[in-house]
């Protein structure tokens, strides 16, 4: 576990490990992003000129871990949010941006199609242990343990077969999320956590809990904990 003095230092350095990595990679670089202020601010450095002058934007692809089954105008979407916070900010070929469709399709429709998407990208219907799908996957977890959006008590959560699937009924909206299998198809995974509010769910995401579905997260690489020091825990 890394441990910044604050927020902002944790974002600073997560983006310069991201970029870091997209650089030593000389093929295609896939990234799977997550929603959230501390993600947010990560993105917000990645657009800035003294990431973004290096960062290798022709070849890297982005995709999303979940979103809230909400238009991409809308104030809630994950899609926005990063849109808004580097993809509108930097030179990022169209065809490299992998959204989650929420227009004219139900959840549902809008899970299987996504799953089709990655299947496309990947270049197999079958995730292979050797080959992960995502070069990085960012991550949260919420103070009821949740990741993306899977959350406490969810069938998404026994889901070993699909790569996304529909939630309905844990939040207010419907949403999509990738299921454990894609998620954990990745060379490396990290866990972005910030705030006092956290530190009891981080604890007991840590100590492997499997009541806390952030805690099941188990990338075929490695897994990487950025925290600040309001939520690590004592």
């Amino acid at each position: 576990m890394k441990v910044f003095d604050n927020a902002e230092a944790l974002a600073r350095n997560a983006a310069d490990w991201l970029c870091a990595l997209a650089l030593a990679c000389r093929r295609d670089f896939a990234v799977c992003l997550s929603g959230g202020s501390t993600p947010r601010r990560l993105y917000e450095l990645l657009g800035e000129p003294e990431i973004a002058s290096r960062f290798p934007w022709n070849r890297v692809h982005w995709f999303w871990g979940d979103e809230r089954f909400v238009p991409h105008h809308h104030p809630d979407s994950n899609y926005r949010m990063a849109c808004v916070a580097l993809l509108s900010r930097v030179a990022v070929p169209e065809r490299n941006i992998h959204a989650i469709q929420t227009d004219g399709l139900s959840p549902q429709h809008g899970a299987a199609a996504y799953e089709a998407t990655l299947k496309q990208f990947y270049g197999a219907d079958t995730i292979v242990p050797d080959r992960p799908l995502f070069d990085v996957t960012l991550l949260g977890i919420g103070e009821d343990g949740h990741t993306a959006s899977l959350f406490p008590g969810q069938p998404a959560l026994e889901e070993d077969r699909r790569w996304a699937v529909a939630v309905i009924g844990a939040t207010s909206e419907p949403r999509i999320t990738l299921t454990y299998p894609v998620l954990n198809s990745s060379r490396d995974a990290a866990f972005l956590v910030a705030g006092a509010g956290k530190q009891e769910i981080l604890r007991r995401a840590q100590a492997g809990d499997r009541a806390i579905p952030a805690a099941r997260v188990r990338p075929a690489g490695r897994l990487h904990w950025f925290t600040d020091r309001r939520a690590a825990p004592g």
